[in-house]
């Protein structure tokens, strides 16, 4: 297997299936096709303009381009995976 499929198992089942009972194939299922639709669009990627952080960076502070109020959080998986954006 390619060091792709290998990162991307990993993350599925650490991010995901190790945090979820899963109680049916067609569970599953349906659970990894929505982390598969957070991964590919509703995580943060470095081609979509997120600054990388220097490695003195306090992780415990994200950077923020708009204002608190304006940020939309969308819960997916019972709040298991969170997507943010700026709300117009």
């Amino acid at each position: 297997m390619n060091a792709s499929a290998e990162r991307w198992i990993s993350s599925v089942r650490r991010e995901c299936t190790d945090r979820i009972l899963i109680s049916s194939h067609h569970h599953l299922r349906d659970v990894l096709q929505a982390y598969v639709e957070h991964y590919n669009a509703g995580r943060s990627h470095q081609g979509d303009g997120v600054g990388l952080r220097a490695p003195d960076d306090d992780p415990n502070v994200i950077l923020l381009a708009a204002a608190l109020d304006r940020i939309k959080r969308t819960q997916r998986l019972g709040g298991l995976l969170n997507e943010y954006q700026s709300s117009a």
